[in-house]
């Protein structure tokens, strides 16, 4: 897969190169809080861009690594959809480069390689998280209760959204 030229934002598959600015960015409070990881984010980060059924992007904007972007998919046919999952520095929070990234991928997901439904799931309490994927057009489908264990060891709910071929605004 080559890049996916967003509107402000440009993707490309993430390298181990881009592992020690990834884990940065994963260890910054807003994105450690939402993302967790091991005490070695290095390794965790690592870890990510090893796992054969997930597919990470990072995300440049006027050339830096500002955050990663990544999918997986479920290929079972009569349940076939992917996943999104977004972390951006908090430093480019609310330029709108979320937005592009994850209508980029969500444009690739269903033109390039043929999905009509992407889910994403944020936590119920990241409103700004969607906001952005409802300006995409992804909508709520449920809370699903106490979902995923936070870095702080507590359950939380996380709120799952999704989009159809044809809903993306």
């Amino acid at each position: 897969m080559g890049d996916l030229a967003g509107a402000m934002v440009r993707l490309r598959p993430a390298i181990r190169d881009d592992i020690a600015a990834l884990a940065r960015i994963r260890a910054a409070p807003e994105v450690y809080q939402r993302w967790g990881g091991d005490d070695d984010l290095t390794a965790t980060v690592a870890e990510d861009l090893a796992d054969p059924g997930t597919r990470v992007l990072v995300i440049l904007y006027e050339d830096r690594v500002v955050g990663a972007i990544q999918w997986s998919e479920e290929a079972d046919p009569d349940y076939r959809h992917a996943g999104i999952d977004i972390y951006l520095s908090p430093e480019v929070h609310g330029l709108g480069l979320g937005t592009d990234a994850v209508r980029t991928v969500a444009r690739h997901l269903i033109d390039d390689l043929g999905h009509h439904r992407l889910v994403i799931d944020p936590a119920a309490d990241n409103h700004a998280a969607i906001r952005c994927y409802a300006k995409v057009g992804f909508r709520p489908v449920g809370v699903m209760r106490r979902y995923e264990r936070g870095p702080d060891g507590t359950w939380h709910d996380g709120l799952l959204m999704d989009l159809l071929a044809g809903e993306m605004t």
